[in-house]
């Protein structure tokens, strides 16, 4: 089994690569910059890519050029904080090429070393649920997953006929740098149930929006 990760150096990313690579699998770990725990883990990296940029796209390419790919984890992401007393439209635009198009652009190119059978997890946010939006700002974070989860379903209907599926996922609020180390669960725990999901992803439940801990999320 290969498994291909994007933000793998840190984070959720990180133990989503330890967990699949202990229990076997051949894993692809990708990102901008390596870090000493990614390296720790003993897995193929793949640096230097930039998911909203168009060489970092073209060296995923290459350097997975024949490559069959059984799993891809599309994990990068960014979180800022952008309310209407500080709309941020650059930092707003830079959520939307990570979080929105860096999944779209990843499967695009990696959409030959899919085979049948293969799996896509899309890592996302509740926050991007327009109906569970109860508190509002958030502008770029929440706007940039709204519009990963339609991509996610519009990549579910459209490699379906290939025996291709395509998992939704939120990993829960994640103690992580990125939430600046506060949260309601820890990385092993998230990861443990964001691949309990993609374990049990079939053609049938394609394009389901998920909690990692089973739990169907509103749209």
């Amino acid at each position: 089994m290969t498994t291909v990760i994007t933000g793998a150096n840190r984070g959720i990313g990180l133990e989503l690569a330890r967990q699949f690579s202990e229990r076997g699998d051949e894993v692809v770990a990708v990102c901008r910059k390596p870090s000493e725990a990614l390296a720790g883990l003993g897995v193929r990296v793949i640096d230097g890519v930039d998911v909203a940029d168009d060489d970092g796209i073209a060296r995923l390419a290459r350097e997975t050029d024949g490559l069959a790919v059984d799993i891809l984890v599309n994990n990068a992401g960014l979180l800022s904080d952008e309310s209407l007393d500080d709309l941020d439209i650059e930092r707003i635009r830079r959520q939307f090429e990570i979080n929105s198009l860096g999944p779209l652009r990843v499967t695009a190119a990696l959409r030959s070393n899919l085979g049948r059978g293969a799996r896509v997890a899309i890592v996302t946010s509740r926050m991007g649920s327009i109906e569970d939006n109860t508190s509002g700002g958030r502008y770029g974070y929440r706007m940039s997953k709204a519009a990963v989860n339609m991509a996610g379903r519009s990549l579910a209907r459209d490699l379906k006929p290939a025996g291709v599926a395509v998992a939704i996922l939120h990993p829960g609020f994640v103690r992580t740098e990125m939430t600046g180390n506060t949260g309601l669960v820890d990385p092993p725990e998230s990861a443990a149930g964001l691949i309990a999901r993609i374990d049990e992803l079939t053609l049938e439940t394609t394009g389901s929006f998920w909690h990692a801990n089973g739990e169907i999320l509103p749209w």
